[in-house]
């Protein structure tokens, strides 16, 4: 008698995926990670921007946001028969020259002194940050407070050594002094930090060769420091730019007037903006003002694009 073992019973072979399915989900795949960024980016970037265009077309008041009258190119048109308008354009020039400057010198020596081996290099590191981590309001209200005409510290210092008290809030250039005073002591330890992680960067085989040669500190400091910073540098030049032109929060505390003073001697564009949107409630016209300094930004960064990549090539071909 034979037996016959049982036939093995087989499972149901799997379906295959489609492959139109598996090549579409490769290809969509990257956009589903990236989708987040770019949704966000439109709801709190892209859309503001665009109805703030759409705004800065129609007579729009702030008490009454619903009724919109056609103005065309009028709010602009009404920015420059403004002399207000032109007198909080040369203030933030002004204001982003006497602050940026010093600002970027002062970063740069600052950074160039850390990058040696000294005692306590991470505290002083660290310490430069604090001015960037303290509040605007509270960084403004104390120096506000030092350049008081009265009472103020540096009144004091300055009749120590002969000087007659300046008044710090009415005078148009001392104003401007006194908010680029804090813009620098703010932001300079910032910058300091970006230049130093740019320095350490450097191959050291170039100081080394340079050394060898007999190059003297100062000359490292041009011929190899320099040169190996100016995308660094570039860099800070366009975002202390854009920073200067936005500029708002330490004219508006400085004195406390969205004016910018009695005779608007500190208004900055950001604070005229708001002057016309949340004082005088003409919508409009604020949305006009933002996007002037949209496009005051746009080319103001393009010229120092330009700039530094002529540079650039100029070197390039020696």
């Amino acid at each position: 008698m034979t037996l016959t073992a049982p036939a093995k019973q087989l499972a149901p072979p799997t379906p295959p995926r489609p492959q139109a399915a598996l090549r579409a989900w490769r290809t969509l795949s990257p956009y589903a990670y990236i989708a987040p960024f770019f949704t966000l980016f439109a709801a709190f970037g892209l859309f503001p921007l665009i109805y703030t265009a759409f705004v800065s077309l129609y007579r729009v008041e702030l008490q009454t946001p619903g009724d919109m009258e056609w103005r065309g190119l009028g709010n602009y048109t009404a920015l420059l028969e403004d002399e207000f308008f032109w007198t909080s354009l040369r203030n933030t020039f002004t204001i982003g020259v006497l602050s940026t400057v010093p600002q970027l010198v002062m970063a740069l020596g600052l950074a160039h002194l850390l990058n040696y081996r000294l005692r306590g290099r991470t505290f002083l590191r660290t310490a430069m940050l604090l001015p960037y981590a303290t509040s605007v309001a509270a960084a403004t209200l104390v120096f506000a407070q030092l350049f008081g005409r009265d009472f103020g510290l540096i009144n004091y210092l300055l009749g120590l050594t002969g000087f007659d008290p300046v008044d710090w809030q009415t005078g148009t250039f001392a104003s401007q002094i006194a908010v680029s005073t804090i813009v620098i002591w703010r932001w300079t330890g910032y910058n300091a930090l970006i230049y130093l992680a740019g320095m350490q960067s450097i191959p050291s085989e170039l100081y080394e060769a340079a050394e060898m040669d007999g190059a003297s500190r100062w000359r490292q400091f041009f011929h190899v420091t320099l040169p190996g910073l100016r995308p660094t540098i570039v860099f800070t030049t366009i975002v202390s730019t854009i920073g200067a032109t936005q500029l708002f929060g330490e004219p508006l505390l400085f004195e406390g007037s969205i004016s910018g003073g009695i005779s608007h001697q500190y208004q900055t564009l950001g604070l005229y903006m708001y002057e016309q949107g949340w004082g005088f409630f003409h919508l409009g016209r604020a949305a006009a003002i933002a996007w002037v300094m949209f496009l005051l930004i746009v080319v103001l960064v393009g010229v120092n694009a330009l700039i530094a990549r002529r540079r650039s090539a100029k070197e390039a071909g020696r």
